[in-house]
């Protein structure tokens, strides 16, 4: 902890010391952006600067002005709805002016990432792969999660406990292996469980970045799959005020949610609000009918408060996340009903209000995540420091018992504090070089009647470089990092018995990655990457031995085991033109001492059984040994000439893992997602009259392949059937006279045929059986329909 208080008082002090000394020129950055075959001016495009989180709107004419901006060279976006990003460095001195013409495209190969790279880059030379969602993505994509909504991009999949869980997996990896940043701020929140999902409120999103690859360079341990960085809080245009009301309806569970956002920025003095209410009862789909317990709500609330200027910005962060939702058990009566427990070990059937209320029964979860941060960006001259302080807690309430409502089986209450700082030096005959510090501290403690894992600390220290450097066309980049962590767990105690000692684990490594982009020719690139990752043990790998409640199994530690390591190649090739776009990248990773859990077996050979509170319980244990993973990603987009207003996407992804040597005849890994190919079919017109704009139809075919590669050692996993989901959506922007936005609305329909299908990454999947129908386990969400409007208000401050 010492080291990291130093480290907090050195950068505060460095901070305060030369704010002065910063206030250097200021730049006015303004110009027009057109549409480059009419000529056109466009308004409601936006000209954003990420590093310096500054931007601005187009008005009526195109006109754009961005105030209080640093001398220096910057990197700027510009995009909208249907034109290609302009991603491109402009210097700034003084009062700048620079014009931009877009050209209209839906396909994306040129967007601003922050992810996985010191600072603001292009898309086009990042060595590793990159999916952007932003707002308008999210608004016309149908999920009830967050989660959900990013998996329709390739590589990337989810684990899911019911609608209002679900955790992420890139390229067949998850858990503890992949890392969710929210607004620069790693989000800790006891990922390593299967029904736990990420405490972010989807309302508040605007943009989603997914890195796919080893990114334990500039993150640490915990980020050898990707990261997920979500960004919510983007400060309004100069002398702007914004609000924002959403709502989004489904009819399948009858989820209901209410958003209001209201941002405003005066001068430099820039804030954001914002707060979101949603509850859906139970789902339903052709096989099981109502699913009994799938319903949640959710309270959310947060926004941010800051300067900007011309020396950098720094801003306040805060959000709450409130979420209660029920455990699926799948338990059934001898006619193949769901059964409701009750006070007095009576057992019932769920009535239609049952299905339908928002208030979860017995078992259910509680979680509330409240977090505060400081993010700052300072520049010192020519060259540039940033800092990020973060403090989280998590509070996650697992409640089971039926006579006494109030007890919590489970109550873990976990405290995080995480810095990142980071220096970026002047960058001198093409090199720009990085140093940064990050790391961690968090406690744990159990407060429920029932302890899964002990009480802890843990520490973590990580230092790396990092360089960028493009010579005759080449973009290089890559450096080199170390990292520690210390973890100190108490003994671990249930009736005042101890079943678990304590102990001290300290892990440290090195990493490293070097990765290329060449642009053979305005339409051909090619990266390549390296990269060795690390991933220290979670602590309930290490030393869990109790029943989890929400998973349906009794789980015990291995405190011996070792880190992770993994190298990785990446190779991709990129082929676009305005009306084409082909993507194509590939990947293998080779892992020593992969971790993962399977069943035990007792003296007789078939499942070890425990019984805890009348509960037959399978036990698993933490194990682990070297392994491979190795899979293909395939983007086709076309946007055919003349039929300017069509669009075809085809998205394939594929990912194969198996073990080194046989375990129980299985050489498969657990948790390895199906082949997956959605196509879809769209149609935008970006004007069908002065009322409505920015209008489209898509039609999506959305077809996983069979699984019939699992991890069948133990019965742990069984095959997975292949299904064909198909979708639909509409939408348009509404205009009064004057040219002024009123709403957006969009239409979704999923699963319109009514498919009962299973994804393999289910959990339910492996509910109780139905004895009427003997169907193993819970099914998917039936068919749904759903309608978003989004109502945006604007005023200019004077």
């Amino acid at each position: 902890m010492k080291n990291i208080y130093s480290i907090f008082l050195f950068s505060f002090v460095f901070l305060s010391g030369n704010t002065f000394a910063m206030l250097t020129n200021k730049g006015e950055f303004s110009g027009i952006v057109k549409d480059r075959n009419s000529g056109n001016p466009i308004e409601g495009a936006s000209v954003y600067i990420s590093d310096q989180k500054i931007g601005s709107s187009t008005d009526s004419k195109g006109l754009f002005l961005i105030n209080n901006i640093s001398d220096g060279k910057h990197l700027v976006e510009v995009s909208h709805v249907g034109y290609a990003t302009i991603a491109m460095y402009v210097y700034i001195n003084g009062n700048t002016k620079k014009d931009f013409f877009l050209t209209q495209s839906i396909i994306e190969n040129n967007a601003v990432v922050v992810t996985g790279v010191s600072k603001a880059t292009q898309l086009k030379n990042i060595p590793f792969q990159v999916s952007v969602m932003r707002k308008q993505d999210l608004l016309q994509t149908s999920s009830m999660n967050i989660i959900e909504s990013i998996t329709k991009k390739a590589g990337v999949s989810s684990i899911s406990s019911g609608p209002a869980i679900s955790k992420p997996l890139i390229r067949g990896l998850g858990y503890n292996r992949v890392l969710t940043i929210n607004d620069g701020v790693r989000q800790e929140g006891q990922q390593w469980g299967d029904e736990h999902g990420i405490e972010i409120d989807d309302a508040s999103v605007n943009k989603i970045e997914i890195l796919k690859g080893p990114a334990s360079l500039v993150y640490g341990s915990d980020a050898m799959a990707g990261v997920i960085n979500i960004i919510s809080n983007v400060p309004a245009p100069n002398n702007t005020i914004k609000l924002n009301v959403a709502t989004n309806l489904q009819s399948n569970n009858n989820l209901q949610s209410l958003n209001g956002n209201i941002s405003g920025n005066k001068n430099g003095f820039n804030w954001n609000a914002y707060g979101t209410t949603k509850q859906a009862g139970d789902y339903k789909n052709k096989y099981d009918g109502y699913v009994f317990n799938s319903k949640f709500n959710e309270h959310n609330m947060g926004g941010y408060v800051g300067y900007n200027s011309a020396w950098g910005f720094s801003h306040l962060l805060f959000s709450n996340f409130d979420l209660k939702a029920g455990l699926v058990e799948g338990e059934r009566d001898s006619l193949g009903n769901f059964i409701k427990s009750e006070v007095g070990t009576v057992i019932t059937n769920p009535t239609t209000q049952d299905f339908k209320s928002t208030n979860p029964e017995i078992p259910f979860q509680h979680i509330q995540h409240f977090k505060l941060a400081t993010d700052n960006s300072i520049r010192l001259g020519n060259n540039h420091l940033t800092l990020n302080i973060g403090w989280q807690q998590n509070k996650r309430e697992e409640f089971g018992n039926v006579e006494d409502l109030n007890e919590r089986a489970l109550f873990f209450d976990m405290n995080t504090m995480t810095y990142v700082s980071q220096f970026h030096f002047k960058e001198k005959k093409g090199w720009k070089n990085s140093i940064g510090f990050n790391g961690m501290y968090q406690k744990n403690a159990n407060h429920g009647v029932e302890q899964l894992i002990p009480d802890y600390h843990l520490l973590d220290n990580g230092i790396y470089f990092f360089s960028q450097k493009e010579y005759n066309k080449i973009n290089m980049s890559g450096g080199m990092r170390y990292d520690t962590r210390n973890l100190q767990a108490n003994s671990l105690k249930e009736n005042q018995m101890e079943k678990g000692e304590a102990f001290n684990k300290k892990f440290s490594n090195f990493s490293g990655s070097i990765g290329l982009t060449y642009p053979i020719n305005k339409h051909i690139n090619i990266k390549a990457n390296l990269a060795k990752a690390f991933r220290a043990p979670s602590i309930p790998e290490l030393a869990s031995n109790g029943a989890h409640e929400g998973t349906l199994r009794y789980e015990y530690g291995n405190k011996d085991l070792q880190s992770e390591i993994s190298t990785q190649t990446d190779f991709a090739i990129e082929f676009s033109t305005t009306h084409f776009s082909l993507n194509v990248a590939s990947y293998l990773n080779r892992f020593s001492n992969f971790i993962f859990y399977r069943k035990l077996q007792n003296i007789q050979g078939t499942d070890s059984i425990i019984i805890v509170n009348g509960n037959n319980l399978s036990a698993f244990k933490f194990d682990q040994q070297g392994a491979n993973l190795s899979g293909l990603e395939c983007i086709l987009d076309i946007h055919p000439h003349p039929l300017d207003w069509l669009h075809i996407e085809n998205t394939f992804s594929f990912v194969s893992g198996k073990f080194n040597s046989v375990i129980e005849g299985s050489h498969n890994l657990p948790f390895i997602p199906s082949p997956k190919l959605l196509t879809e079919c769209r149609a935008d017109f970006k004007q069908v009259s002065k009322s409505f704009k920015n209008c489209y139809a898509k039609i999506e075919i959305d077809y996983t392949f069979k699984q019939n590669n699992p991890f069948t050692a133990y019965n742990t996993e069984t095959k997975t059937a292949a299904y064909t989901l198909l979708n639909f959506g509409i939408g348009t922007d509404y205009y009064l006279k004057k040219n002024h936005q009123l709403l957006s609305v969009y239409f979704t329909a999923s699963n319109i045929a009514d498919v009962a299908y299973q994804s393999h990454l289910s959990r339910l999947k492996y509910a109780a059986e139905n004895m009427v129908t003997k169907r193993q386990g819970v099914f998917n969400v039936g068919r749904n329909f759903g309608i978003k409007i989004n109502v945006p208000l604007s005023f200019t401050l004077k």
